[in-house]
């Protein structure tokens, strides 16, 4: 018989080390916005300050065995955690199978947790952490040389991606005389082309628009908003990024096949 493709063992411990990861993504998706170190003091309940003990920090555990409420107060703590500790712990496992251990499975799985956290903090604030951004572009041009696009392409990426939505803010800004983007979209999409290269920062700026259109036209209608209705685009961003990051590569070779 031959060995599993994928050994269990291994399996197991990506995605376990995934919801560790997750446990302190949701730290920074809460303190970094309101300009808290993610590192100290000790994770605390936000109703009446309980610091929770380690047992009280079992990522999706501690949620289920406590109800979903705080041991201290028994205030109602947010789904949001375990649902991103699940998200983060499927990606794991989900680019342990595409990647192996590898260079570029560090450098995916670094990228994913960034996008995560922006998706999450844009949403719920309409902010993307220059904190966050200006470390990422730095970091995806330099892990570039050993786990790809390459530093060209990483650079180009970074080049093309940052310009082309600084001129379309600018554009939009002289014409309409009020800002359309901000800068933060300007970083994370510079960002997202330091990590994947241009082809698949162009194909992260098409899935983010035609999703944020689509988004948007489903709000206009449910909510009857104005059409100067914000939506966060980092949102968008960050979905098309990791759509692009996972299958981006057969797509932009089946599609420049067909020519």
């Amino acid at each position: 018989m031959s060995p599993a493709p994928y050994p269990v063992l291994e399996a197991t411990f990506v995605t376990l080390f995934g919801l560790i990861i997750a446990s302190f993504m949701n730290v920074c998706i809460y303190r970094i916005p309101r300009h808290l170190s993610p590192a100290r003091p000790r994770s605390s309940c936000t109703t009446c300050g309980h610091m929770l003990a380690w047992y009280e920090n079992i990522p999706i555990g501690s949620y289920l065995v406590l109800r979903g409420r705080c041991r201290g107060c028994g205030a109602p703590i947010s789904l949001m955690y375990p649902v991103i500790e699940a998200i983060t712990g499927l990606m794991f496992l989900g680019a342990y199978l595409l990647y192996g251990l590898s260079p570029l499975l560090l450098a995916r799985l670094l990228f994913g947790c960034t996008m995560i956290v922006l998706f999450v903090i844009d949403l719920q604030h309409k902010i993307l952490p220059n904190v966050i951004t200006l470390p990422g572009i730095v970091a995806g041009l330099l892990l570039s040389e050993v786990a790809g696009p390459g530093w060209k392409d990483s650079l180009l990426g970074i080049v093309a991606g940052g310009g082309m939505l600084w001129a379309i803010a600018e554009i939009y800004y002289r014409v309409r005389k009020e800002e359309g983007l901000g800068m933060g979209d300007v970083e994370m999409l510079a960002m997202i082309g330091a990590f994947l290269g241009w082809k698949l920062m162009l194909l992260t700026l098409v899935l983010a628009s035609f999703s944020g259109t689509i988004v948007g036209i489903g709000v206009l209608i449910a909510k009857k908003e104005s059409l100067k209705y914000a939506l966060p685009f980092g949102t968008f961003l960050a979905v098309g990024a990791i759509a692009a990051a996972a299958v981006g590569d057969r797509f932009v070779a089946w599609y420049f096949g067909l020519y």
